[in-house]
């Protein structure tokens, strides 16, 4: 209730300030996870219908107190549930998509001075039943809200205070950054940033909800807070809005990723579409691929790489195709590492990937694969380097200096 009463006190300033307040809350920590886990003791094959039904109630009891708390304060505030809005997704449960949103009744309510107090992680799917949007879905349902609603700003406040150049546990000399641009976010959350849902980037980009990082647990009369253009944390923008550009902006990495080689596979069209075409199919993600040229014409290796959680799986389909895939040996690695170097300033730059490999052969680290955007460079090292290459390569690129 401690967290409930500061998050009170968050609303209440900007709604002294004169704003018009909608509020999407998650559910309280821990929480979800229990519920999940009743599912599962429940049934292990659950219908995934009456999991969103469970799952859902998390964020119910947290906007319905948010509401009680705000009311106590002689604030007019009400909870709002997914379906009372509604927020229509599609029919995944589980891991629905957010499609439309009708905010007309909440505008009506703010012309009353009424604040909004939506659960997120909800919607209602064609079957008339709640649907859930899948782990971190408070964030999207934050930003699909302030975009149905046009919004000035979304603030989503988190436990950290803001997106910073790289993890502050690895290198306590990361900085916190004043603005990312959406593009930047994107990578970063993608390549293993914790800070954001890529879903909820994914929706600010196309929408252009200019969306600040902001800390839950600063207290909510500290200088700058109520802040309305630049308050503390960092601002989620269009690259437009960014004067200083750097060229490198972050460096973000994943652990636990796995690699799988098949060797001498016969070099031909269609090979390709017969070994990723089943790992699509059966939901395994395959990221980094690198195909070695065969000196004959006839045969050849490829290698990629998969979440390590998804390598039984991967190896399994791979096994039950191996007439259709054509290769003769395959091979898998876990314990290994993603670490992504990521910047809209490299578009203009050269020489940033030598840099990288330059910085990361220094300390004597071998690298197994890599992948190129125009924003971003991915290297796949061995785990046990993965706080080595990060200092290292935040170092190399000034990250460390104000």
């Amino acid at each position: 209730m401690a967290r409930i009463r500061n998050v009170a006190r968050h609303v209440k300033r900007e709604v002294d300030a004169g704003h018009q307040v909608a509020v999407v809350v998650s559910a309280m920590s821990g929480k979800t996870n229990e519920l999940v886990g009743w599912c599962t003791e429940a049934s292990p094959m659950h219908d995934a219908r009456e999991y969103d039904a469970v799952v859902a109630s998390g964020e119910q009891v947290t906007a319905g107190l948010l509401a009680i708390t705000l009311q106590n304060m002689g604030i007019n505030a009400r909870s709002w549930q997914g379906w009372q809005i509604p927020i229509r997704t599609d029919g995944a449960h589980a891991s629905a998509r957010i499609q439309e949103i009708d905010g007309s009744e909440i505008v009506r309510r703010f012309g009353e001075g009424q604040v909004a107090v939506i659960a997120g992680f909800q919607g209602l799917a064609p079957d008339n039943r709640i649907a859930t949007l899948g782990r971190g879905g408070s964030d999207t349902s934050a930003v699909a809200v302030a975009a149905a609603l046009k919004a000035d700003r979304c603030d989503i406040y988190t436990d950290v205070d803001g997106v910073y150049t790289t993890d502050p546990r690895i290198e306590p000399k990361a900085r916190r950054m004043p603005r990312v641009s959406f593009e930047e976010m994107l990578e970063m959350a993608s390549l293993g940033a914790k800070v954001l849902q890529v879903r909820s980037v994914e929706l600010a980009m196309v929408h252009k909800v200019r969306t600040f990082v902001r800390s839950s647990f600063e207290d909510p009369d500290a200088p700058g807070m109520g802040d309305f253009l630049n308050p503390p944390g960092t601002l989620i923008c269009d690259e437009d809005e960014i004067v200083e550009q750097q060229v490198v902006t972050g460096i973000a990495y994943a652990k636990d990723e796995a690699q799988i080689s098949l060797r001498r596979v016969e070099d031909q069209p269609g090979v390709a579409a017969a070994i990723f075409g089943p790992l699509a199919d059966a939901g395994v993600n395959v990221d980094m691929i690198v195909q070695n040229v065969s000196e004959d014409g006839t045969r050849t290796d490829m290698t990629f790489t998969v979440p390590a959680g998804d390598l039984a799986k991967a190896m399994q389909v791979i096994e039950n195709a191996k007439a259709e895939m054509r290769f003769d040996v395959v091979q898998s690695e876990r314990d290994l590492t993603k670490v992504s170097v990521i910047g809209i300033g490299m578009r203009s730059h050269t020489g940033v990937a030598a840099t990288a490999f330059k910085a990361l052969a220094a300390r004597g680290i071998n690298i197994r694969a890599i992948t190129t955007s125009e924003i971003k460079i991915s290297i796949l090292i061995d785990r046990e380097y993965t706080e080595l290459a990060v200092r290292s390569l935040h170092s190399v690129y000034g990250l460390d200096k104000a």
